[in-house]
């Protein structure tokens, strides 16, 4: 029998896991690992060191970060957000938004795109 396809990649199927212990904070980087990644969705975990930032720029999608860890900058517009763990804000799609690491924090971002 041929195995069925599996649309959320680098996580075992069927473990309880902490979702702030799969992706690692790396000195001077930003690491991300995409869970899934389509047409209509994209989910990616990040650990961003302090200081570290993606500047801003705008997205075709809704997008929700959930941070897991630390405490992080959203900038939406003019708009600055200081978010803690367990914090979540919508950057909504077509508004430029940036992220910055205000100190070390892991967020998790969850895309919609426009079908």
């Amino acid at each position: 029998m041929e195995a069925l396809k599996r649309y959320i990649k680098n996580m075992e199927p069927e473990a309880v896991t902490v979702l702030a212990e799969q992706v690692g904070y790396m000195p001077g980087q930003i690491v991300s690992k995409t869970l899934a990644q389509n047409k209509a969705v994209s989910l990616t975990l990040f650990a961003f060191d302090k200081g570290e930032e993606i500047s801003s720029h705008e997205s075709s999608g809704d997008a929700m970060v959930i941070v897991l860890d630390g405490t992080g900058e959203i900038t939406i517009g003019e708009e600055k957000y200081l978010l803690g763990a367990g914090e979540t804000i919508i950057m909504p799609a077509g508004k430029p938004h940036a992220v910055f690491a205000a100190e070390r924090f892991k967020m998790f971002l969850i895309v919609i795109f426009p079908q």
